[in-house]
């Protein structure tokens, strides 16, 4: 069993994809996939004039501030375009692929968060307003039913809160948490660079392996959402997940590329 979690930036190649985990699922391997849609977002917000605000926690990660108005456009570009763009894809590469999202079937569930200490203009604030919070469980029975009868999840957040309302949830994260609670050996992360890079402006400069235990001598080379890859990857291992991948989603076979380790090995 493996997860893979595909990401929503320019660049992806999903039809690559696709077609290398036919092969894949075809010789006996099990998957559940997740995605995001970042760049898609971006695209749909800018068109309906929507400002965006992106907060950095007082640890310094880097988030989209979800208000209503954002999370209305979340839910037509996660669930809506790009979930069912991809299923339809998925279909029409011979994969029996089942768009959901982390609210169907409470399959990620979870808390809002009840407040968000940022750090804006240099100064400390509180933010209440916002429907983001972190997952606590994941429907494995729903999931392995669907594998069961041959059916290949394709997932997306939000998850479903303990309200009963949709949050945004970071989707690295909720891979590495579907990944642990599925007993994953791995957990493959693709997205439009070829891993940890200690130059994020020269892809030459990949870090090919590292130990969980030297996890944090590496953790100031990840910038922007890497941060939030690498944070997903520790709580994947810690997790029971056997290794997490970090490749580039860009080529021909790129799940057999990271399966070959070609990208940042983490276990």
């Amino acid at each position: 069993m493996m997860v893979i979690k595909i990401g929503g930036g320019q660049g992806i190649n999903y039809v690559g994809i696709f077609e290398n985990l036919h092969a894949l699922i075809d010789a006996g391997q099990q998957a559940v996939v997740v995605h995001g849609a970042n760049h898609e977002m971006s695209v749909l917000t800018e068109r309906l004039n929507l400002p965006q605000r992106m907060m950095t926690s007082v640890s310094g990660y880097e988030s989209r501030f979800t208000d209503p108005a954002t999370m209305e456009a979340f839910l037509m570009v996660y669930c809506g375009k790009v979930n069912k763009t991809l299923t339809a894809l998925a279909q029409g590469i011979g994969l029996n692929a089942v768009g959901l999202s982390g609210v169907d079937g409470r399959l990620l569930f979870g808390r809002r968060k009840k407040a968000i200490r940022i750090i804006e203009d240099g100064k400390k604030k509180l933010i209440r307003d916002d429907y983001s919070g972190r997952i606590e469980s994941v429907n494995t029975k729903l999931l392995r039913t669907l594998l069961q009868a041959g059916f290949l999840p394709l997932i997306c957040p939000p998850a479903l809160s303990e309200e009963f309302e949709p949050i945004n949830v970071d989707g690295d994260r909720a891979a590495a948490k579907i990944a642990a609670a599925m007993g994953a050996e791995r957990l493959i992360i693709l997205s439009n660079v070829p891993g940890l890079l200690e130059d994020k402006d020269d892809e030459t400069t990949l870090i090919p392996l590292i130990e969980r235990d030297r996890i944090e001598e590496f953790e100031h080379f990840a910038k922007g959402r890497m941060r939030k890859k690498v944070m997903g990857a520790v709580e994947a291992l810690d997790g029971g997940v056997g290794e997490v991948i970090f490749a580039d989603a860009r080529g021909d076979r790129p799940i057999d590329a990271a399966l070959n380790h070609q990208g940042t090995v983490i276990r």
